[in-house]
């Protein structure tokens, strides 16, 4: 991490809480590491993920984590809007040449991994939250706008470009892959266009991860050029973006683009946009009970004899353990 994205996250006089997007660091663990359990089967997602979460509380020192996770199938409400959306991605590649298992193998052995992380994280004092047909996006969202957290720093932690449009006063977005650490002047700065109309710029740009087409040649450089009041925060709907376009008298190939893609861009923003999540009212409630009222319990016998079990207990977890156990202090 760079100088510049620690003092971002240095100590605060905020509380501080730590969300995690739980399948991508899951995912991202489970690819890089090798490591085998005492009977020979992967545990490198396990093991990473864990690794991981203990250098994010070694240097954003939380006083309350959550690990939000994808529910079991999907986004209704996004695959309602868009039937493709998602489809065609390309399976997970192990980055390592040497494969010891068969590829249904593989997959029995990767949701045994993620169900054994379950019970990790269960012993810890952390809000693991997951609800069905709901994304993890809708929940971290929806942890940042709670107002039992307002006046709290939000720590997101995600390689995911869906996240910058939650960059605000509070919220700030760790991007461990790029190695990069966000807050809502530094979008501003760099992509030249503001939090607030970010999913808008986004649903002009497209999305290939998601299988959403844009408009044919407008990347995020090309739109805040063009566009340079979505550098502003006052909030651009899509109706001022369409009337600015049919106002210019110009041929300039985006502005075309933008009024010959006016259902494409409407439809990839009701999927991309995260200011209002798409969650029930009794979704949102089970996440308030998750991060309010459940209790805060630290197993370490448990979570030791587990990570035994599975070969990595040699490891050096102080931070983690450290940190665990001040947690649960804290909210005795």
């Amino acid at each position: 991490m760079t100088l510049k994205a620690r003092q971002l996250m240095t100590p605060t006089n905020k509380n501080r809480v730590l969300i995690v997007d739980a399948l991508n660091m899951y995912f991202r663990s489970y690819i890089v590491d090798p490591s085998l359990s005492t009977n020979g089967q992967p545990i490198g997602g396990v093991k990473g993920f864990l690794k991981i979460l203990q250098k994010l509380l070694r240097e954003t020192r939380p006083d309350q984590v959550v690990i939000a996770w994808d529910g079991p199938g999907g986004s209704r409400k996004r695959k309602t809007i868009n039937k493709n959306y998602k489809e065609g991605r390309k399976p997970l590649r192990l980055n390592r040449d040497i494969k010891h298992l068969t590829e249904n193998e593989e997959l029995e052995n990767k949701l045994w991994q993620q169900a054994r992380l379950f019970e990790y994280l269960n012993e810890m004092p952390v809000s693991q939250v997951m609800l069905p047909e709901v994304e993890a996006d809708d929940v971290i969202a929806y942890v940042t706008q709670m107002e039992s957290l307002k006046g709290w720093q939000k720590v997101v932690v995600s390689s995911d470009k869906d996240f910058f449009q939650l960059c605000d006063e509070e919220t700030i977005l760790f991007r461990p892959v790029q190695k990069e650490v966000l807050n809502q002047a530094r979008i501003s700065e760099k992509f030249g266009i503001h939090p607030t109309n970010m999913a808008l710029a986004r649903a002009m740009a497209g999305d290939k991860s998601d299988n959403l087409p844009g408009v044919p040649g407008a990347g995020l450089k090309s739109i805040a050029k063009r566009f340079p009041f979505l550098a502003e925060e006052k909030t651009c709907d899509l109706k001022t973006l369409f009337d600015y376009c049919e106002s210019l008298d110009s041929n300039l190939k985006i502005f075309t683009g933008v009024l010959e893609n006016k259902e494409v861009i409407e439809e990839n923003y009701k999927i991309m946009q995260l200011y209002s999540p798409n969650i029930s009212i009794q979704g949102k409630n089970k996440i308030c009970y998750a991060i309010e009222e459940a209790e805060q319990q630290f197993n370490k016998t448990e979570v030791m004899k587990m990570m035994n079990e599975d070969g990595f207990g040699v490891f050096n977890w102080t931070d983690l353990f450290a940190t665990m156990k001040r947690i649960v202090a804290d909210n005795a």
